[in-house]
């Protein structure tokens, strides 16, 4: 996977589960934390040596740094009293062309190694393993590695084969033509078809720079930083994919994947020495130690600003035509592993770009020259010197100049006036509340926050001490006041090393994009014989047959079904009332927080005002409320709460597929001292919005409808199934009007609307019927010392909002109500809209898109969350996926991603992502059917399923989110496991079963849609609604 990474001190999260969540294996009179501490520098422990021995309060664990005596592996151990153990090893790739090489690598050590020489261990462990997480990614300079898990014999088993993977690969030939690119017959048994390139990577990375965010962040660190390896694309430009051979991947592995460049990173509750002693004898002791010489040198400084442009293709959902210019101006900054500077600076930047109270925010989006601030914008710490990027995107041409004036005179102004006391705190707050929230993957996020540094040889256990740099950093302004000010002139006005980019829009950027793949294709297709071209036509028979041949995976390591706890820990929770509304406590760990939310339903809501939902939920808590203006608002919400949020929700119901809650969920957090403060937000907010102001309410609406657009070339797949479900369920409709396509083309009408007041007078019509403590649910998790004082904030501001209940007549006439607890069928309920007499209808819909690869789904009704047969249909999505669509879709077809999965709502869908292909998918998806209903797979096939589906049943669920299932969609504890139950009695005949009553038979009104490019097979077929 590539990604270009991003500072992750916002990732920074707080952990610590309660003992129900301890295994039995592990119970230890001494926890995690106390017992690193005994280690002692300089102490040897299976070949490597204790450095560094480190408490970090802040974050709830010890930190504990080492070296590798023979290779100088460098290690770091997090030991936290957290059972979802990580371990990650990443290592510097510092590529000098464009070839894609260090992505390819990361794609191809996972196909086979020497202990494991199967074809593609890493997607086989997927279903052989309970684990939490597992991937691999590419940044700009590194590699990294990591997975997770909950169960130690599955941690040394995964360590196993990771270790081999990346140490001891066998990069065969056939793997690099298909997970890289390949020249290939466009049908592989048909010699006189014409060839074209193919390979996983090089359809991810089409699909990558199909997004204008990624191809702007990507052109920007290119040209900022044009001397070593940021200035070349490591993840792969497309047209320079080709260029790449088989041998210089094997070099590349040779130079760079050695323990001499490579940093071990360890997190949990785990022993320490078993993962050394694993390290060490699997894979260390068979090295000596080299120079690997992939140091990144800094990049020399300009001595006066540069300038360039770059084009991209036209965005059809853009919410204005005529504006798609983006422009940005980015400085160069200091070196990342000067951990204060580094934290200095990400403040300034929030500082500076952050919510509406900050003066880029004033200075360019208020003035609505663009829809948004740019693809790139702050602070960015992961290339070895740090950048700072401010401009915006959604603007035109003429505009140029005055945005680049504005920029400069920004910095200027902030020079002079400095940063009000009030904004430091809010920012200083917002840290101290990350380092309390508890998520549950921490271990994961630790692995982020300090890949960047520790790649470049800064001080990890520094990045991890943030109470540290808040105390320097108080300190600082303390002695200076204009400590602050100082940095923006040294580094953004003083500053020569910075680039003006400027992106625009080209009405023949695609076909451009074509022609030059196209000619690339004829510049090799013209050095072949007619003995190459019957080689090629050769070895894609060969890779075909490889693919088509069953894998032997038996030299793997796997749990046994036997290995899952058969019963899940019971979350208690009570049940109460506040002002008459229904509530439920969760006491749980929060470690000094209060998570509240209320969930008010949509039944009196008038059906046309529905499409409007969304909006309202992304500015109600935006425009102001009470005393306070929006930027008074966003200000106080900064400074007492985590974060104050409405969304739309559309619960399906567990029994009955015909039947579901509509609703918005008001969600919220702080800490304990601030309840008080948070509850009298939210009482403004439902006692006196503010809607009034067309100016805010245009540029929350410009932003919205950015925010979607940019979206879909990202989570296309996730759009497909929306639509596909669309006439599928009456909730399906309903999830397309607020979430699907129907939304995006809405907010880009509303966009384009020159005059937004009857948005204003709508959203005071939505807020009477939705804020309304009638139809009203609340649920509280925070820690048992503070139930009571939640309870009564909560009573007082039920009081205060008294006068906005209204019984209102539902919309709907077919409304059911389910008991909030099951136990007291008469006490408080839900109520659900049901239509009984629904008729699902087939339907197939193509939307063209300037895309060239395709997001493809099909979806089938079948049954809800409590039937007999839904966990037969998990089980079976899940087998599909591993054992035949994977093998179709992405290792035959070179689509990045596909399979089938089974919805709560009762949709068994299948999906593609990043696809070549459109139509020969939907074949696939077909043939997996067919395959299904065969039989033709064993009992292993059926328990790998099992440990797959239960490795997401049972992955962590933070304190915040406890009884979260229950609240919502009023799934108990006792549902979940009786659902579990029926999981582990799946058997094959059950799955041949349920693929013909509900897959095959279901083919008949089934859901299609398709986004991506032009394609003349679905226009020439009357079948297809074209979009």
């Amino acid at each position: 996977m590539f990604r270009q990474t991003k500072t992750a001190l916002q990732k920074l999260r707080c952990v610590r589960f309660n003992g129900q969540q301890q295994q039995t294996w592990r119970l230890k009179s001494i926890s995690a934390r106390e017992k690193a501490l005994q280690y002692q520098p300089e102490q040897k422990i299976h070949g490597f040596t204790v450095r560094e021995v480190v408490a970090v309060p802040d974050l709830c664990l010890t930190a504990v740094k080492l070296t590798h005596d023979k290779t100088g592996a460098q290690y770091l151990h997090a030991a936290r009293d957290d059972s979802d153990n990580l371990f990650s090893v990443q290592f510097r790739t510092t590529p000098m062309d464009s070839t894609g090489v260090p992505h390819i690598l990361e794609h191809t050590v996972l196909c086979g190694s020497e202990k494991y020489p199967c074809r593609d261990p890493f997607f086989k462990m997927l279903n052989r393993s309970l684990s939490t997480f597992m991937n691999a990614f590419t940044a700009s300079d590194f590699t990294m590695y990591p997975f997770s898990t909950q169960n130690g014999k599955d941690f040394q088993n995964l360590l196993s084969v990771y270790l081999d993977a990346v140490f001891f690969p066998c990069l065969r030939e056939q793997d690099f033509w298909q997970e890289g690119w390949r020249l290939e017959n466009e049908n592989p048994t048909d010699p006189s078809s014409s060839l074209v390139f193919k390979g996983v990577v090089f359809n991810e990375m089409k699909g990558v720079f199909s997004d204008n965010e990624r191809l702007y962040a990507q052109h920007l660190q290119n040209k900022l930083y044009p001397d070593h390896t940021y200035a070349v694309v490591s993840g792969g430009e497309p047209l320079a994919i080709p260029d790449l051979t088989w041998e210089q991947l094997k070099q590349f592995h040779a130079t760079h994947y050695h323990p001499s460049n490579a940093r071990f990173f360890t997190y949990g509750d785990l022993p320490l020495e078993s993962h050394l002693q694993q390290i060490q004898e699997e894979a260390l002791c068979k090295f000596e130690r080299i120079n690997p010489s992939t140091a990144v040198p800094p990049q020399p400084h300009w001595d006066s600003p540069r300038e360039a442009h770059v084009t991209c293709s036209p965005d059809a959902l853009a919410p204005d035509q005529s504006k798609q210019n983006t422009l940005c101006v980015s400085y160069l900054l200091g070196d990342i592993t000067d951990t204060f500077e580094g934290f200095t600076l990400s403040l300034l930047s929030s500082l500076m770009v952050s919510g509406p109270n900050s003066p880029f925010y004033k200075a360019l989006i208020e003035p609505k020259i663009g829809s948004d601030f740019s693809s790139v914008v702050g602070y960015d710490g992961s290339t070895k010197e740090a950048s700072f990027s401010i401009g915006l995107q959604g603007m035109a041409e003429e505009d140029t100049e005055r945005v680049k004036h504005i920029i400069s005179q920004t910095i200027e102004d902030v020079i002079k006036n400095g940063f009000e006391e009030e904004r430091i705190e809010a920012l200083l707050h917002r840290i101290e509340i990350q380092m309390k929230h508890q998520s549950t993957n921490f271990g994961l996020s630790l692995a982020s926050h300090v890949a960047s540094s520790w790649n470049h040889n800064g001080d990890p256990v520094e990045l991890l001490n943030i109470s540290d740099s808040v105390s320097k950093f108080r300190q600082a302004l303390k002695e200076n006041p204009c400590f602050l000010q100082e940095k923006v002139k040294s580094f953004f006005k003083d500053n020569t090393h910075r680039l003006t980019l400027k992106m625009s829009p080209d009405e023949a950027y695609l076909k451009k994009q074509a022609e030059a793949e196209e000619k690339k294709l004829q510049e090799k297709i013209q050095l072949l014989t007619d003995a190459d071209k019957k080689e090629i036509y050769e070895k894609g028979l060969e890779l075909l047959a490889a693919q088509s041949q069953v894998q032997d995976a038996s030299s793997l390591p796997a749990l046994q079904v036997s290995d899952i706890e058969p019963t899940i820990p019971i979350t208690p929770v009570q049940m109460g009332t506040a002002g008459g509304v229904p509530v439920q406590y969760c006491e749980q760990p929060t470690n000094g927080l209060v998570y509240f939310r209320a969930m008010c339903n949509l039944n009196t809501l008038p059906e046309d005002l529905r499409v409007y939902v969304p909006l309202f939920c992304s500015v109600v808590t935006k425009m102001g409320c009470g005393a306070l203006d929006y930027r008074q608002q966003a200000q106080q919400m900064e400074l007492r709460t985590g974060g104050m949020s409405v969304s739309s929700q559309v619960v399906p119901d567990s029994t009955q597929i015909d039947t579901f809650e509509q609703g918005v969920l008001l969600f919220s957090s702080c800490l304990e001292r601030n309840l008080p403060h948070m509850f009298q937000l939210w009482s403004d907010i439902f006692n006196s919005p503010h809607f009034d102001d067309e100016e805010r309410l245009r540029v929350l609406v410009m932003m919205s409808a950015q925010e979607l657009a940019n979206g879909i070339s990202y989570s296309g797949h996730m759009y497909a199934v929306t639509r596909a479900s669309r006439h599928l369920t009456p909730a399906g409709g309903l999830q397309e009007t607020l979430g699907g396509m129907e939304q995006v083309k809405f907010m880009k009408r509303m966009a384009e609307t020159p005059d937004l007041v009857h948005v204003i007078r709508t959203l005071p019509r939505i807020k009477k019927h939705l804020l309304n403590p009638d139809n009203m649910r609340c649920a509280i998790n925070a820690t048992p010392q503070k139930m009571s004082d939640s309870a009564a904030e909560l009573e007082t501001f039920m009081k205060d909002v008294a006068e906005n209940k209204k019984e209102r007549k539902p919309v709907r006439t077919s409304i059911i109500k389910k008991p909030l607890d099951p136990l007291e069928v008469s006490g408080p309920s839900r109520s659900l809209i049901t239509e009984p007499d629904f008729q699902p209808c087939q339907m197939k819909t193509f939307f063209q898109m300037p895309f060239p690869v395709n997001f493809v789904s099909e979806c089938i009704r079948t049954v809800p969350f409590c039937h007999q047969d839904f966990a037969s249909l998990c089980i079976l999505a899940r087998m599909m996926t591993a054992k035949f669509l994977h093998g179709e879709i992405r290792e035959k077809g070179g689509a990045y991603g596909g399979g089938a999965k089974m919805g709560g709502s009762g949709v068994f869908s299948f999906y593609s992502y990043r696809d070549p292909n459109s139509v020969q998918t939907l074949s696939a998806f077909h043939k997996g059917v067919e395959w299904a209903k065969s039989g033709q797979f064993s009992q292993q096939d059926v328990d790998e399923a099992k440990l797959s589906v239960f490795s997401a049943v049972d992955s962590p669920v933070a304190p915040s989110d406890k009884g979260m299932g229950r609240f919502l969609s009023g799934i108990t504890d006792e549902m979940k496991q009786s659902h579990r139950e029926k999981l582990f009695a799946v058997d094959q005949k059950s799955l041949v079963d349920v693929a013909e009553r509900y897959l095959s038979a279901g083919q008949r009104t089934c859901g299609v849609a398709i986004l991506g490019p032009e394609n003349d097979t679905i226009k020439k077929d009357p079948s297809w609604i074209l979009k």
